[in-house]
C-alpha cells in the first residue's frame, strides 16, 4: 500500500449521463467505463452547476454555484479571484497536474494554483498550447481544425483529419499514461485528465468513425416540445443545424460519431487505468469520472447546451474511493460536491465558503442542488432533488416543473404545494447572484419566433490565420475570422 494519497480525475466535455453501457445504454461500447463502473461509487441524479463549460468547471475547482462566482457563461467577468482546490493542495504540498482542456475563464493558460499544466485548448494560441506545438512538429502541421471543424461545420459529423496516432484524444492519453508512470507511491499526488471530446465537432479518427453505425435510439421529441424548451433552445437550434426542420439521417450520423467519441475517450481511459494498475495504485487511488454537462443531440428536435432539461443539465458521475463499497447512489447531488470529496480524502481544509458537500458524508441532510446559466433578463435557473425539478426562464417569466422524465410536460402550478416550496427557494436563490455585469437585454420571443431565422456562423481559430492563407497559391484566399450572418426565414419550417 502506497503512503502517498493519489487522486485520478478523468473529465469528459458535454457527454450525457445517459451514454454508458453499464448504466443502461446497451448500444454504447463503453467496457472501460463499464468495469469502473463496477468498482465505483455511481451516482445517478449528478447535476451540472451550470450548462456550460466555463462556469461549470470554474464550480468544481471553487465549490460554488455560479451566483457565488459570479460566471454563468463562458464570458470573462466574474467575481471569484482564488485558485479553488488547485490552489489548496498545491499550498499543501500535493503535486498537482493538468492534462488537457481546463477553459479557464480568465487566463487561459495560466496555472490558476496548479503546479504544472499540460495544454490542449479549443481554439487554441499556437505560442502556449502545448498540443499545437506538437502538432506543428510533425508531417501534420498543416492541419489547423485539429479538434475538427467548428463554425457552419460545428454539428455536422466529421472525420479526423489526423490519425489516430495524433489525434488530440490520443494525445491526451499518452500523457495521462506517461504521467501514471512518474506516480510516485510516497507523495501525495493529483492529475486531473481533461478531454475536449465529446464535445463538437463530432470528429473521430479513421477507423473510430465506424464504431456505431446503426440508430442508437429515437430522439426523444414529446407531443408538444413547444411547451418545454425555452428561448436558449431556439436561440442555440438558429445555428447548430435544425433552423429549418429535423433531418433524421444527419440526426442518427450526428448520435453515431458523437458515441464514436465516447468510445475512442473511453480507449484512452482503459490505458490509463491499466497502468495505473501496472504501478500498483488503483487500489489506492481516488478515481472520479465525471463531465461538465451534456447534449441535447436530437432531443426535442434541439442541439447544444444551455438547457436545464436532464439531457444537458444531469451528468455522469462515478467515484472508486479506497476502503469504500461499489453501488449506485440515487441521492441529489453536484459537481460543486467535488471540490470537498477530494480535499476531505487528501485531508486538506478547503475555504469556509462552499456549496459543496463530501460525498461519501451524510448525503440525507441535503434535498435540492441549484444550476444556473446567464443571468438577469436571460437567466435561466433551475432547483433539482432526486425526483423532481423546478426551472424559471426570465425571457419568459416562466416557472416550468417537471416530475417525470424525461420531460415531456410543464406540471407547474402555483396551487401545488411542492411547486410554491421550491419556487421560494429558487427565487432567493435568484435574488443571491453575485454577477459582475448582468443581462439586461429585453427580447421579445414571439417576435424572435415571427421571424425564426438563423445564422451562418464562422468561428476559426485565427491564431494560425497567417499560416492556413499561406498554403494557398498567389490569387486565392480563405474567409476566416468570427462572424455571424443572420438569414431570415423563408419558410414555415418550425424548428421541431
Amino acid at each position: 500500500m502506497s503512503k502517498g494519497k493519489h487522486v485520478l480525475m478523468i473529465m469528459t466535455d458535454q457527454q450525457r449521463f445517459d451514454t454508458i453501457h453499464a448504466l443502461g445504454c446497451e448500444k454504447a461500447i463503453t467496457p472501460n467505463l463499464d468495469a469502473l463502473a463496477e468498482d465505483s461509487r455511481v451516482f445517478t441524479h449528478c447535476y451540472t452547476s451550470s450548462p456550460v463549460c466555463a462556469p461549470a468547471r470554474l464550480s468544481l475547482y471553487s465549490g460554488l454555484y455560479p451566483a457565488k462566482h459570479g460566471s454563468a457563461n463562458n464570458s470573462p467577468n466574474l467575481c471569484y479571484t482564488g485558485d479553488g482546490m488547485y490552489g489548496i493542495m498545491s499550498d499543501a504540498g500535493v503535486d498537482t497536474l493538468a492534462i488537457g482542456k481546463m477553459h479557464f475563464i480568465q487566463g487561459r493558460y495560466e496555472l490558476h494554483g496548479l503546479q504544472r499544466r499540460i495544454t490542449q485548448e479549443e481554439l487554441p494560441n499556437p505560442e502556449n498550447d502545448d498540443y499545437t506545438k506538437f502538432l506543428m512538429n510533425t508531417d501534420y502541421r498543416y492541419v489547423i481544425d485539429y479538434n475538427g471543424q467548428r463554425s457552419e461545420m460545428y454539428y455536422i459529423p466529421q472525420i479526423s483529419q489526423l490519425p489516430q496516432q495524433l489525434h488530440p484524444t490520443q494525445w491526451i492519453g499518452d500523457r495521462a499514461v506517461e504521467a501514471v508512470k512518474e506516480l510516485d507511491p510516497e507523495r501525495n499526488q493529483f492529475l486531473f485528465v481533461s478531454f475536449i471530446h465529446p464535445h463538437p465537432p463530432f470528429a473521430p479518427p479513421v477507423p473510430w468513425n465506424k464504431i456505431h453505425r446503426e440508430e442508437l435510439y429515437e430522439p426523444f421529441v414529446p407531443e408538444h416540445p413547444e411547451n418545454v424548451i425555452t428561448y436558449h433552445n431556439y436561440q442555440q437550434n438558429t445555428y447548430k443545424g435544425l433552423s429549418s426542420g429535423v433531418d433524421l439521417h444527419l440526426l442518427t450520423v450526428m448520435k453515431n460519431y458523437y458515441y464514436d467519441c465516447i468510445t475512442f475517450v473511453d480507449y484512452q481511459i482503459g490505458r490509463i487505468i491499466a497502468e495505473l494498475k501496472e504501478k500498483g495504485l488503483y487500489d489506492d487511488t481516488l478515481i472520479i469520472f465525471t463531465s461538465d454537462h451534456g447534449e441535447l443531440l436530437g432531443d426535442y428536435h434541439c442541439l447544444g447546451k444551455r438547457t436545464m432539461l436532464d439531457c444537458v443539465a444531469r451528468v455522469p458521475l462515478m467515484i472508486r474511493k479506497p476502503g469504500e463499497t461499489a453501488g449506485i447512489m440515487d441521492e441529489v447531488c453536484s459537481n460543486v460536491d467535488l471540490y470537498p470529496t477530494i480535499l476531505d480524502y487528501m485531508g486538506i481544509p478547503g475555504e469556509p465558503e462552499r456549496d459543496g458537500v463530501d460525498l461519501f458524508g451524510n448525503l440525507s441532510d441535503r434535498e435540492f442542488v441549484y444550476s444556473q446559466y446567464a443571468n438577469g433578463t436571460t437567466g435561466l435557473y433551475m432547483i433539482a432533488s432526486r425526483k423532481d425539478k423546478l426551472i424559471y426562464s426570465a425571457v419568459e417569466d416562466m416557472y416550468q416543473y417537471f416530475d417525470a422524465f424525461p420531460e415531456a410536460e410543464n406540471r407547474y402550478s402555483e396551487d401545488n404545494p411542492r411547486c410554491r416550496q421550491m419556487k421560494k427557494l429558487l427565487d432567493a436563490y435568484i435574488a443571491s447572484d453575485q454577477a459582475i455585469d448582468k443581462d439586461d437585454r429585453k427580447i421579445d420571443l414571439q417576435e424572435y419566433l415571427k421571424d425564426y431565422h438563423y445564422r451562418l456562423v464562422k468561428q476559426d481559430s485565427v491564431n494560425r490565420e497567417k499560416d492556413e492563407k499561406g498554403m494557398l497559391p498567389p490569387g486565392y484566399t480563405i474567409d476566416t475570422g468570427i462572424v455571424y450572418t443572420w438569414m431570415k426565414k423563408e419558410t414555415d419550417a418550425k424548428p421541431w
